[in-house]
């Protein structure tokens, strides 16, 4: 199954302190959260697979698309308030209209999300997506979900670059957490959207512009799963969610 951000969590292994002991209260997010780790912790393994996936993918140096995307990351991270240092933007070339984010500040965008991403507009309404990720702090509450279902921390040896290499390929190109990977839930993907469309807001953006992605996305979705099937929302679920999110704040 092909899905626009079908997101992955990355870098379970080897993390070796950086534990945290339970739960805490997320500002941006209004609840708390389960966390056993944190982003820190998983940035090692993470930014591993990422170096990994620059020296294996095929990246775009086209010029435009790499202008925008820097432009629109830059004023996206702006407005977050994570500061604007340390962000990295690639754009892959992969026909597949995806994008990414993994701890660490790396942002990967596919040349064939301009299939459906026509304007800046629409550009930042998805590095606004994959930025709410981050503030979310969704990587870390999907590992701690998934070590308190394993039972705990179970230390992965005998991974081979192969391995994850592997495991990127097989699931879009997206990023790969040691020999598998783990999707966002629905509700982190309905709260990235949330938070994507006020970071919009936020650095001059027009946030209706999130509901015209998915709008896109939905013309060229044909043959997609029933949404109980899937880790992500439906398109007419994300839309609709959008347009009542987006009325509820004023926005245009």
């Amino acid at each position: 199954m092909t899905r626009f951000l079908k997101l992955s969590v990355l870098g379970l292994a080897l993390i070796g302190g950086g534990a945290l002991t339970g739960c805490e209260t997320n500002q941006t997010l209004g609840r708390s959260q389960f966390l056993l780790v944190d982003d820190a912790a998983l940035e090692k393994s993470a930014l591993a697979a990422w170096q990994e996936q620059l020296k294996t993918a095929k990246i775009s140096k086209d010029p435009v698309l790499n202008k925008r995307i820097q432009a629109v990351g830059a004023r996206i991270a702006a407005a977050s308030g994570l500061g604007a240092s340390g962000w990295e933007y690639v754009l892959f070339d992969d026909p597949q209209p995806n994008a990414f984010v993994i701890p660490g500040k790396k942002v990967g965008i596919n040349t064939g999300l301009f299939k459906v991403v026509k304007t800046d507009d629409q550009l930042a309404a998805v590095i606004g997506h994959e930025t709410g990720h981050v503030l979310g702090k969704h990587a870390a509450e999907r590992a701690s979900q998934q070590m308190a279902v394993q039972g705990g921390l179970q230390v992965a040896t005998g991974a081979t670059q192969g391995n994850v290499q592997k495991a990127i390929t097989s699931y879009g190109g997206l990023g790969a957490q040691l020999g598998f990977l783990l999707p966002y839930s629905r509700k982190h993907e309905s709260e990235a959207d949330r938070i994507g469309v006020d970071l919009m807001a936020k650095a001059g953006y027009r946030p209706s512009a999130a509901i015209e992605v998915w709008q896109n996305m939905m013309a060229q979705n044909t043959g997609a799963p029933p949404e109980f099937l899937s880790t992500h929302p439906s398109d007419k679920t994300r839309i609709k969610d959008l347009q009542d999110y987006i009325a509820a704040k004023g926005y245009k």
